[in-house]
C-alpha cells in the first residue's frame, strides 16, 4: 500500500501541472494523485503534489500565500498576457523611452495591497463549467470579474532596457488567486505601453519552498513530508490524546474545549505523531472538519 504523503516537485517550463501528477502517478504506482494550485505550461516551478489519503490536505494548502520570481516585459501586449500569445500592440518608441524608473515603481506602488484584479481571459477559471481559456480558444468572448487580491511585495529586482523594450525582473508575494500575468498586464497598460509575462516561476507556496523540492525526473523513491509534518506548515497544531483522537475520528466532538483551538482551522495530531483531521471550533466544541485515513503509515 501506497502512503500517503506531500510530495514538493520543482516542474520544468513544457509540462502541464496534469503531465506532472500523471508522472506521479505512475512513480507511486498509484491513481490517488493531486496538486494543490495549477502553473501554465510555460512556468516552472513549485507544484504541491497530494499522495493517497494526503489530497484532502491539499483543500487546505491551495489557498496558501505564495511567492513567484518574474520578468515582466513592458512595450507590447499580447492575447494571453504572456510570451505565449499573439502580439496585439506594441508602444512607440518614444512613448516607451518616456517611461522612468521613477514611473514604473509608482506603477508598481498602485498593483500593491489589496487590488481588484481581472484575472487573463486564458485563465483556468470556470464560466458556466467550462474553463475560461477553453472558451478563448473556441473563439469566444471572455470578460471576467475583477476580483479582490493581495500583493504584499512587489519589487523589482533588476531593469533592463533595449531597442522597443524595457524588461524588469521582479518578485512578489500575493495572496492565492492572484494572476502574476495580470499584473504584467496592467502595470504595461497603466505606463501606457502595454506589457506581458515572459517568465514565471513559483518559488514558494505557504510554508513549503522551491529549494525542497525533486525534479520531475526524480520522482521514483522521492521523499514525501507525511501528512502530520505537512499539515503542520499549513495550520497551527493541537495535540489530542489518544482517546480524543478515537473520539475525532469517530465523528464525536470533543464537548466544552473550543478555547484550546488557536485559529480556525488547526490540525489535531495523536501521541503517535499521526495526523488525525482538521478541527474547528463548533460552538464550545471542537469538531472534525476533514479526517485523515487511520493508515498512515
Amino acid at each position: 500500500m501506497v502512503p500517503p504523503g506531500i510530495l514538493l516537485v520543482d516542474k520544468p517550463g513544457g509540462l502541464t501541472s496534469h503531465d506532472v501528477v500523471a508522472r506521479t502517478r505512475r512513480a507511486f504506482g498509484t491513481r490517488k494523485v493531486g496538486h494543490a494550485g495549477t502553473l501554465d505550461p510555460m512556468a516552472t516551478g513549485l507544484l504541491v503534489i497530494g499522495i493517497e489519503g494526503a489530497t484532502r490536505l491539499l483543500t487546505y494548502i491551495v489557498g496558501a500565500d505564495k511567492t513567484y520570481t518574474a520578468t515582466i516585459r513592458l512595450g507590447a501586449r499580447t492575447t494571453t498576457d504572456d510570451a505565449e500569445g499573439e502580439s496585439v500592440a506594441t508602444a512607440d518608441a518614444a512613448v516607451l523611452g518616456a517611461v522612468t524608473d521613477e514611473s514604473i515603481a509608482t506603477g508598481i506602488a498602485a498593483l500593491t495591497g489589496a487590488i481588484a484584479q481581472v484575472p487573463s481571459s486564458v485563465s483556468a477559471i470556470k464560466v458556466d463549467g467550462r474553463r475560461a481559456y477553453d472558451r478563448v480558444r473556441a473563439g469566444e468572448e471572455v470578460e471576467l470579474a475583477a476580483r479582490e487580491v493581495t500583493v504584499s511585495r512587489f519589487d523589482v529586482l533588476q531593469t533592463r532596457r533595449a531597442e522597443g523594450l524595457i524588461e524588469l525582473d521582479v518578485v512578489v508575494d500575493c495572496s492565492s488567486g492572484t494572476y502574476i500575468r495580470a499584473l504584467a498586464r496592467d502595470l504595461g497598460d497603466g505606463l501606457g505601453v502595454g506589457g506581458h509575462l515572459t517568465a514565471l516561476r513559483r518559488t514558494r507556496v505557504g510554508g513549503f519552498d522551491v529549494s525542497e523540492a525533486v525534479g520531475v525526473d526524480d520522482l521514483t523513491g522521492a521523499s514525501v513530508l507525511t501528512p502530520a509534518e505537512a499539515a503542520a506548515r499549513t495550520m497551527p497544531v493541537l495535540r489530542v490524546d489518544a482517546q480524543e483522537a478515537i473520539d475525532l475520528r469517530h465523528g464525536k466532538r470533543l464537548h466544552g474545549r473550543a478555547d484550546r483551538l488557536p485559529a480556525s482551522e488547526v490540525a489535531a495530531i495523536d501521541p503517535e505523531g499521526m495526523l488525525v483531521g482538521v478541527i474547528e471550533a463548533r460552538g464550545n466544541d471542537i469538531k472534525s472538519a476533514m479526517n485523515m485515513p487511520e493508515v498512515q503509515a
